[in-house]
């Protein structure tokens, strides 16, 4: 099915490795024939096909980002907006365009999950500064940064071979905050209605901070129109007032009945460590799970504020936690679900980041479908002062591929076992937040 791109809102994506903008017509009107600089050489840009098209697309709001004016006062006056003012969709044209094609397909001939989070995490980004911005050059623009993203699940495989878009809207608005929500679309055959057609959803928060100061900063307010906005919206605030009600609660991991799990957690691991040759064989330490990468941040990575951008990380987080899980299982996994992600601290140009991640626990519960559920920690490390800060921490959940769990009979996922109590702990913690999340949705 082909997707309607007439629309001024609706941004078709092109292969980087040939640029369309070299000879293409004017974007917005604007001259085509303007010594601008090109988009490629702006600084401080990730670039991929996607950031590439929606910075070309915006120029004028990026432009002004790059080069703020000096000693410009704030917005003195909130403005109120619509969703629609703001709601941007990006096209993938991959049923033509075999460039683009080639830069996303992964080896069984989907779209790749990590690339697909970059672009996510990009186009919410854009949508953010959309309705953030006054449109008055006098003052000065806000810094909008990645809070946190809610729980990404994949409802159904993304094909490289079908066109595929992306379309973006903000749905609620806080003081300082900013929640839009993506609906990753693709029409297939088999799909009855357009429900069936929406492949993955994702809702990024955004935080603003005054440039100058880094305080927090108000943004413009949201006026829900339709019944579906306004859905929307008060699902969102509900959701956010949970999130605060759940920050105050702790539970208590020392009552009788939670020592019990984890006595019977730690069991197990302790037969491996005082008696290895007795262990069971379906079992495996959690600490032999274990992977770890480790990269300097550079600056082709930054974003127009200069640090790393969120999607780059998001993108190697995933691709370490898909080889940890392929280790762990020994066929190919199939990506299922990413956790509520938080960003509690930013990641600078020059910073030494280490990803380390495990297979916390697994399920078995269906055979059909067995879960890997994999922890990917990023650590920034100054080995100049000997320090070590999380940056983030993800969860990723996988199974096995069908096909592929089809050559092997009998095929059954190991549990994994703490070997120490602050091991047995994060699992338990782990567990009950996972299920917790289930019954809130």
């Amino acid at each position: 099915m082909e997707f309607n791109c007439s629309s001024p809102n609706t941004i078709s994506i092109f292969s980087t490795f040939a640029s369309p903008f070299d000879n293409s017509p004017a974007v917005n009107g604007s001259d085509s024939t303007s010594t601008r600089k090109h988009i490629s050489l702006w600084p401080g840009m990730y670039h991929s096909p996607v950031t590439t098209a929606l910075w070309e697309a915006r120029s004028k709001i990026f432009e002004r980002l790059l080069d703020p004016p000096k000693d410009a006062p704030p917005q003195s006056e909130l403005l109120t907006k619509t969703a629609s003012q703001s709601r941007t969709t990006i096209l993938y044209n991959f049923s033509s365009d075999y460039t683009l094609r080639e830069q996303y397909r992964d080896p069984w001939n989907e779209v790749r999950i990590g690339k697909l989070l970059e672009d996510l995490d990009a186009l919410a980004g854009t949508i953010s500064v959309k309705h953030c911005s006054d449109d008055d050059s006098t003052t000065r623009p806000l810094l909008l940064v990645t809070a946190s993203v809610d729980k990404i699940v994949l409802k159904k495989p993304i094909s490289v071979d079908i066109d595929l878009k992306i379309v973006g809207d903000v749905i609620w608005v806080g003081r300082s905050s900013i929640e839009i929500q993506l609906e990753v679309i693709q029409f297939t055959k088999e799909d009855s209605d357009s429900s069936n057609s929406v492949a993955l959803q994702a809702n990024f928060i955004f935080v603003a901070r005054d440039s100058k100061t880094g305080k927090a900063a108000p943004v413009n307010r949201l006026s829900p129109e339709t019944e579906n906005e306004k859905f929307l919206f008060e699902e969102a605030e509900a959701r956010n007032n949970l999130k605060k009600r759940k920050r105050l609660e702790r539970r208590d991991y020392g009552n009788g009945e939670v020592k019990s799990r984890l006595e019977a957690l730690l069991a197990e691991g302790r037969i491996f460590c005082d008696m290895p040759a007795l262990a069971d064989r379906d079992s495996i330490l959690l600490r032999d799970t274990r992977l770890e990468n480790a990269l300097i941040c550079q600056p082709q990575q930054r974003n127009i504020h200069g640090r790393i951008f969120g999607g780059f990380l998001m993108l190697r987080a995933f691709e370490l936690a898909f080889s940890t899980a392929y280790a762990f299982a020994g066929l190919v996994p199939y990506f299922l679900e990413v956790d509520h992600v938080d960003f509690l601290k930013p990641v600078d140009v020059g910073d030494f980041l280490r990803l380390k991640s495990c297979v916390l626990y697994t399920e078995n519960e269906n055979p059909d479908q067995p879960l890997i559920n994999v922890e990917v920690v990023a650590h920034v490390t100054r080995p100049e002062i000997r320090s070590a800060e999380v940056s983030n921490t993800f969860y990723f959940t996988f199974t096995v591929r069908p096909e592929a769990k089809a050559t092997k009979n009998g095929f059954k996922i190991r549990n994994v076992v703490p070997a120490t109590e602050e091991e047995a702990r994060h699992i338990l913690e782990r567990m009950d937040a996972e299920m917790l999340t289930r019954q809130n949705q």
